[in-house]
C-alpha cells in the first residue's frame, strides 16, 4: 500500500479503544497503510490547554461517562465506562507497541494495541501490573524478550512521537492525519472516510 495515514494514539484512552478496530477496518477497505504513533498525553495536554481527567470540572467528567456509554451502544463494543484499573499510565504499553513494531511489524503492533485497549476497557485488567502487560504480549504471540530488547530505541521514538504531535498541534487522542488534514477523535471516522473517498 502506497497511501499512508498517520495515527497518533494513547494506549490507555477509551476513545482510542472505541475507534481502533474501526480505523483498521476503514483503512483495509481503502488499502491505506497505518502509521501508528503512540504518544504521551501527559506531555501533550500542558502544551494544548488540555487537562488530565482527574483535574477536569465535575460536569465535564460526568458528561464524559454519558458519551462513553453512548458510543459503547453505537459501536456494540464491550466497554466499562469506569473500569476498575483506570486511570492508568500508558508509558510501558506505548514502549511495548513501539518495540513490537520494530521486531514484528506494524500489523502486529496494531493488533497488540487492540489487545491492550480491550484489556483496560473491556476486561478489567490492570495494565499497571507488569505481569499483565507481559501476559497480553504473550497472548498476542509476540516475542516479549525481543520487544524488551528494543526498549531504549522505543523510548527515544516515544519521545519523538510526542514531540511530533506537539509540533503538529495534536491535542488529544486518537488523532488521525490524512494527506495533511487532521481528524480528532473516533467520532470523526465518518468524516475521515469521506475525505479518503474524495481523494
Amino acid at each position: 500500500m502506497s497511501r499512508e495515514l498517520e495515527y497518533f494514539m494513547a494506549p490507555a484512552s477509551p476513545w482510542t479503544y472505541l475507534g481502533h478496530q474501526r480505523l483498521i477496518d476503514l483503512c483495509a477497505r481503502h488499502q491505506i497503510a497505518i502509521h501508528m504513533m503512540p504518544i504521551d498525553l501527559g506531555k501533550v495536554f500542558p502544551q494544548s490547554g488540555g487537562l488530565p481527567l482527574q483535574q477536569r470540572a465535575p460536569q465535564r467528567q460526568a458528561y464524559r461517562l454519558v458519551e462513553l456509554a453512548r458510543w459503547r451502544d453505537v459501536t456494540g463494543l464491550p466497554l466499562n465506562v469506569q473500569p476498575r484499573f483506570f486511570p492508568v499510565g500508558g508509558d510501558e504499553a506505548a514502549l511495548a507497541l513501539i518495540g513490537a513494531k520494530h521486531h514484528h511489524g506494524m500489523a502486529a503492533s496494531l493488533a497488540l494495541a487492540g489487545r491492550i485497549l480491550r484489556a483496560i476497557w473491556a476486561e478489567e485488567r490492570n495494565l499497571a501490573d507488569p505481569h499483565t502487560l507481559s501476559a497480553i504480549i504473550g497472548e498476542a504471540g509476540l516475542d516479549e524478550a525481543a520487544i524488551a530488547a528494543r526498549r531504549a530505541d522505543a523510548a527515544a521514538e516515544y519521545e519523538a512521537n510526542t514531540r511530533k504531535a506537539i509540533d503538529r498541534q495534536v491535542f488529544g487522542a486518537p488523532w488521525y492525519v490524512w494527506k495533511g488534514e487532521p481528524f480528532w477523535g473516533q467520532d470523526r471516522l465518518d468524516l475521515l472516510e469521506r475525505s479518503i473517498e474524495q481523494a
